[in-house]
């Protein structure tokens, strides 16, 4: 709820006078039944949530309500409403916690945040729904997905954003945190597709989604330096 449009950026798409815009909120259970109900969607991409893992840490409740209990709100209107559509539910490699095995389905989930909790529950609720109420919900556990749209608060914007303001002479320096941290970074408009084909299947499952290589914040930082000639 702001006092300004927030579409910036889908403006780009050139599309937002050929959809509908639905006001609903993952903590209000009323407001998202009346959009199921009224909608009755062939397909549902939840991909809403609390998605910023520093700020889970000092809003666990917000966290807890809007990123787990709000997929099981989702899941209930579905069930009662439109028990035929194809669910995607956001699932996240925060799940995983942050041990050095290689990930697949079936890797233990052992959370380290309070958003990688609510996440392991919305996962968990997604598959009880599914093998309780027979319903069609595809996770997809992707690992970090990044494109120009990304906000200014996630690290690799952070990067690219600050350096033009440097070769433009705007600022002269960067600051980060942890730049030995690694993260396996992929391409968002891929994952996307990635999401689609899970609804196209004739079952609903688990994937994860990612590029198989990690890569230390460090590289990123000074392949972006190098890409802008500084």
């Amino acid at each position: 709820r702001t006092s300004h449009r927030l579409f910036e950026r889908l403006e780009y798409l050139d599309i937002l006078d050929k959809i509908n815009l639905v006001r609903l909120d993952l903590n209000d259970q009323i407001s998202i039944n009346k959009a199921i109900k009224e909608i009755d969607p062939d397909e549902i991409y939840n991909l809403a949530a609390q998605s910023f893992v520093g700020v889970s840490f000092e809003q666990p409740m917000l966290t807890s309500n809007v990123t787990g209990l709000g997929a099981m709100r989702i899941f209930e209107a579905v069930k009662e409403y439109c028990p035929e559509s194809r669910v995607y539910q956001a699932s996240s490699s925060e799940m995983f916690g942050n041990s050095n095995e290689i990930k697949n389905e079936l890797t233990r989930l052992n959370p380290e945040s309070p958003y990688g909790i609510a996440k392991v529950f919305a996962h968990k609720t997604a598959q009880h729904y599914r093998k309780a109420y027979d319903l069609f919900i595809s996770c997809g556990i992707l690992f970090n997905h990044e494109s120009p749209l990304r906000g200014l608060e996630f690290v690799t914007r952070k990067i690219t954003y600050n350096i033009s303001r440097i070769k433009a002479n705007k600022k002269t320096k960067l600051s980060l945190g942890n730049i030995s941290a690694k993260r396996d970074w992929g391409y968002a408009p891929e994952y996307v597709e990635a999401m689609w084909m899970m609804l196209q299947k004739d079952k609903p499952s688990e994937y994860v989604i990612s590029t198989g290589e990690s890569h230390s914040v460090k590289e990123f930082l000074t392949d972006a330096f190098e890409h802008a000639g500084l």
